[in-house]
C-alpha cells in the first residue's frame, strides 16, 4: 500500500486511530511516523578558511597577452580602486572567530549610514564602499587602518581563487539555461522549445523538488578555482589573471589564495 492511501486512509471523513488498522497499514503508518521524527535540522552555515588574506578589485575586461617566446594567453585585466584597507580585525576573545574585516572603493560621506561611518572612523579608515571579511587561522599581522598591496601578497605564478557575481541573463527557458534539446521542427512536431513533461502522475502527483525548469539565470556568487596570474603592472596598478572571471567589466571580484588542501589549509 502506498503512503499517499494510507494518508486517505485515515484522514477521510472518519478517523481509525493506529491499533484499529490492518498490521499492514499500521507498520506503513509507523514508518510514515518514524520518517517525518528523523527530519534533520537545519545546519549552521559557516564561513570557509581562507588560505590567506585576500583583496578586491575591478574586472576590467579580457585581452590577449603575448609572452616572450610568442604564446598567446587570453587573460581577464583587474584593476584596483582606492581601497582594500583592513577596517577591523576580529578574533577569538572578542568575536568567537579569527578574520580580517577589508574596505574597497572610496564612497562618498553622506552614501554611508551613521553606523557604517563611526564603525569605519573607529578603525580611522576612509569611507568604503565595500566590506568583506577573510577568515585566517592567525591576524596577528594585520592592525586596523592597514593598507594591503597586491603585489606583497601575490607574486606572478600564483595561483588564485577568483569569485563575483555572474552575469545576469533574466528569465531564460530551459534550452538556454539547463542546455535542453529541443524538440523536432518539421515531420508534423509542435514541440519545439516546450519544455515537456516534469513528472508522473497521481504517483507521485507532485514535482520533485530541484527538476530543472524555466527560471531567472546568472546574477549569482560565482568562484573561480586556481587561475594563474600571468602579470602584474605596478605602473598601471592592473594584475591580468589567465582565464575568465565571473561578472561584466566594472564588476566586484574577490580575490584570494588558491585553497590547496594540506598545503595551505588544514585536512580537517
Amino acid at each position: 500500500m502506498s503512503i499517499m492511501s494510507i494518508f486517505s486512509a485515515i484522514s477521510g471523513c472518519y478517523w481509525r486511530s493506529p491499533d484499529l488498522l490492518s498490521n499492514r497499514e499500521s507498520k506503513s503508518f509507523l514508518k510514515v511516523k518514524a520518517r517525518s521524527s528523523r527530519r534533520p535540522r537545519r545546519a549552521v552555515v559557516t564561513m570557509s578558511m581562507e588560505a590567506g588574506v585576500g583583496v578586491m578589485g575591478t574586472k576590467l575586461g579580457m585581452m590577449s597577452y603575448f609572452k616572450a617566446d610568442g604564446e598567446v594567453v587570453p587573460v581577464t585585466v583587474v584593476g584596483f580602486k582606492e581601497g582594500n584597507i583592513v577596517t577591523q580585525v576580529k578574533t577569538e576573545a572578542t568575536d568567537g572567530y579569527s578574520a580580517v574585516q577589508v574596505g574597497y572603493q572610496r564612497a562618498r560621506d553622506r552614501k554611508l549610514t551613521k553606523p557604517e561611518m563611526g564603525h569605519l572612523q573607529k578603525a580611522g579608515a576612509i569611507a568604503m564602499r565595500h566590506l568583506q571579511e577573510f577568515r585566517l587561522l592567525s591576524v596577528d599581522a594585520f592592525q586596523p587602518n592597514q593598507r594591503l598591496v597586491f603585489d606583497q601578497i601575490f607574486q606572478e605564478g600564483d595561483l588564485v581563487d577568483v569569485s563575483g557575481t555572474t552575469i545576469g541573463k533574466g528569465f531564460q527557458g530551459g534550452i538556454k539555461r539547463h542546455n535542453f534539446k529541443r524538440g523536432l521542427m518539421t515531420h508534423g512536431s509542435k514541440s519545439h522549445r516546450q519544455l515537456g513533461s516534469i513528472g508522473a502522475g497521481t504517483t507521485p502527483g507532485r514535482v520533485y523538488k530541484g527538476k530543472k525548469m524555466p527560471g531567472r539565470m546568472g546574477g549569482t556568487k560565482r568562484k573561480i578555482r586556481k587561475l594563474k596570474i600571468v602579470k602584474i603592472d605596478k605602473d598601471l596598478n592592473v594584475v591580468m589573471i589567465k582565464g575568465a572571471v565571473p561578472g561584466k567589466p566594472g564588476n566586484l571580484l574577490r580575490i584570494t589564495p588558491a585553497k590547496i588542501v594540506g598545503k595551505n589549509i588544514p585536512k580537517n
